[in-house]
């Protein structure tokens, strides 16, 4: 057989002349029609570029900046603007939208001479150094009425190009110092420091609007706006009339006697509204950072940087919620209502004050050094005998006292909505020994803020209701509707009706016929108590003189603390009158402010036996001498000789700490 093989065979074209002169012919007109086309662009840049690049630039979108929204205003609790913020504008120049329209530059000149004086040179040293710039600001913080000339202007001229106006926001305290320590202030961010504007930050906060657009065939803007939305107004508790005295009285004092520092809160008893509160340390809010005025030339020039911040931080510390100090004799109404409460004593219950206490191998003595001899429950607070309150003390015990100072919130903050507030010290229950307890309850060897002393004595004079102190009571948006209701917080009830009605009553006769007269307010009722705390080191002649009082005396509307650290140009600092008299002085003016009237004494409670006893030991001759040797020995001079060396290391160390600041 034959055997058959399959081939394929494969033809080779060849690239002939024909074709090679098709390619040619092709390739010549694909040049001719490229070289067409670029000497058709070159024509049309020569002769119409321009209106060309307007063309492209309108198909073009920009997103110019951002629209910022307005933080929500403070305001009192009668709706005045503590704190607002004020629109203002930037006279924003396109350098790149102006060269462009170079023809209308002559004009824009002119414009910006004739309104606000703004030199032809100066504008063109922008445009040659930023010609790609779209954004060069040129006047800030403008008023309403210094631009709503030009921009009609801007409106109806087509002359001017490259210009518009940005809106910003300034924050403003229409009060300038009024209220410094619980508004705060804010940084140009609208970030809040300290104060109202710190804690409320995030209310009064709101988010910023964007404006988008196009350019179109004239390079005008057509805008697309994203609205801002604007933050909420904070409503405080804050009577601006109120603050306003009592900064008034502070400064007058100062300026007649002087002093380290003076503290003064005025509060609402019956729902923990603060109704004023300032310090010693004003500053300006519309300047907090400038400390001319506060301190010498000489004296800002010797500063470092470091320096001058940690002055600001001090100035800017609100002293009433942070600064701690032994309370003194304004504690004594505290340890006679836990007595009270866990049935100890009585109204009727009388101690006999020989003038010393031997607590804890220490004699301990009393204000009357040759004691004050058998006295009532009543008295002992009248007369300010620092040795009842070591009985009184010992009966409760160191467990029973120790809770007590929690329940009134001692030790551990209130909970009031300001940043920077310090909890206190007070002597840990296992350091709580003998003489500890004994010196405690007369207000020594434990650490109080201002702002604890007041809400814990108003839990006492109001029924036994413990309520957190607040300085903000309604939210509203930027429509004035209500967001937000703080309602009064209840935190826990502290002593029974029967405790709170007796420390009424016994308050009041102590301004009437006790220690306190010199706080008597013509035509009122008050009722409070003195302090008088010796400062670390003992013995180193500094005290702390306070008044803690209420008005009326039954069934108060307000109470207030008065604290002077280390008064000046004084015969003794250890007199207590002193705080007392700027108590009356302040009453005077701030109740009828309050729409609080006279109402006269309460005769009933100023008991014929009280009255004729006091009337026998001759107290009306000698008012002001009895409550500062009194008060001297209260808390200060021979007490400290059974807690100097006794007392808690923390405690110590809160002193010492209260002595500096």
């Amino acid at each position: 057989m034959q055997k058959s093989t399959n081939t394929k065979v494969y033809r080779i074209k060849k690239f002939t002349s024909r074709m090679q002169a098709r390619l040619l012919l092709v390739f010549c007109v694909v040049t001719l029609l490229l070289a067409g086309l670029i000497g058709r662009l070159i024509y049309i840049m020569q002769t119409d570029g321009e209106r060309y690049a307007k063309q492209v630039l309108s198909r073009q979108s920009y997103v110019r900046g951002v629209l910022p929204y307005k933080r929500g205003e403070i305001l009192d609790r009668n709706g005045s603007v503590l704190a607002r913020s004020e629109l203002r504008y930037r006279l924003i120049l396109d350098p790149e939208n102006l060269l462009i329209n170079s023809d209308k530059i002559p004009t824009t000149l002119a414009a910006l001479k004739e309104y606000y004086g703004v030199e032809a040179e100066t504008v063109n040293i922008i445009l040659e150094n930023s010609p790609n710039s779209r954004y060069k600001i040129l006047l800030d913080n403008l008023q309403l009425a210094e631009v709503e000339d030009f921009k009609k202007l801007l409106k109806n001229d087509e002359n001017i190009k490259g210009l518009w106006f940005e809106e910003k926001y300034v924050r403003s305290y229409p009060y300038d110092s009024l209220a410094c320590d619980i508004l705060g202030f804010t940084s140009a961010d609208n970030r809040g420091y300290w104060g109202i504007e710190e804690y409320y930050n995030d209310e009064l906060n709101g988010t910023n609007g964007k404006e988008f657009g196009y350019y179109d065939s004239s390079l005008n803007i057509e805008r697309i706006i994203k609205k801002p939305e604007h933050g909420n107004t904070v409503v405080s508790t804050i009577d601006v009339n109120v603050q306003r005295i009592i900064q008034k009285h502070i400064r007058e004092f100062n300026e007649e006697f002087g002093s380290k520092n003076i503290g003064i809160l005025v509060m609402d008893p019956n729902n923990g509204d603060i109704i004023a509160m300032a310090s010693n340390h004003e500053y300006n809010l519309n300047s907090p950072r400038d400390l001319e005025g506060i301190y010498s030339k000489e004296e800002l020039s010797s500063m470092t940087l470091e320096e001058k911040i940690e002055a600001m931080n001090r100035l800017w510390k609100n002293d009433i919620i942070s600064y701690g100090f032994e309370p003194g004799s304004t504690f004594k109404p505290f340890t006679v209502a836990i007595g009270l409460e866990e049935g100890l004593i009585s109204k009727n219950s009388t101690f006999l004050c020989d003038g010393v206490e031997h607590v804890g191998g220490w004699d301990i003595q009393c204000s009357a050094r040759y004691g004050h001899g058998t006295i009532t429950l009543a008295e002992s607070l009248m007369k300010s005998c620092n040795d009842a309150m070591m009985q009184i003390a010992a009966m409760e015990g160191r467990d029973n006292f120790y809770r007590y100072q929690k329940y009134f919130s001692f030790g551990q903050k209130t909970g009031v909505d300001l940043p920077g507030e310090e909890s206190g010290i007070i002597t840990s229950l296992d350091k709580l020994n003998a003489s500890e307890l004994a010196t405690a309850s007369f207000g020594q060897t434990f650490n109080v803020t201002m702002l604890q002393m007041a809400a814990g004595y108003s839990s006492l004079v109001n029924g036994g209701y413990y309520y957190q102190p607040r300085v903000v009571k309604e939210i509203l948006n930027d429509k004035n509707a209500t967001v937000k209701k703080i309602e009064p917080l209840l935190i826990r009830r502290t002593v029974s009706e029967e405790t709170s009605e007796f420390i009424q009553e016994t308050m009041y006769q102590t301004v009437e016929l006790g220690t306190a007269k010199p706080a008597r307010v013509e035509g009122y009722t008050i009722g409070g108590k003195t302090g008088t705390a010796e400062k670390f080191p003992r013995n180193n002649g500094t005290y702390v003189v306070s008044f803690l009082g209420a008005s009326p005396a039954i069934n108060p509307e307000v109470v207030i603390f008065v604290v002077i650290d280390e008064p000046q140009n004084v015969a003794r600092q250890d007199d207590s009158s002193i705080a007392t008299k700027l108590s009356s002085r302040i009453l005077n003016e701030l109740l009828p402010a309050l729409g609080i009237y006279p109402e006269g004494e309460i005769d009933y409670l100023l008991g014929e036996d009280i009255i004729t006893d006091n009337s026998n030991q001759g107290e009306e001759s000698r008012d002001n001498t009895q409550e500062s040797g009194d008060n001297q020995g209260e808390e200060a001079g021979d007490s400290t000789q059974g807690s100097e060396n006794n007392q808690g290391e923390d405690s110590e160390d809160s002193t010492e700490e209260s002595g500096d600041n």
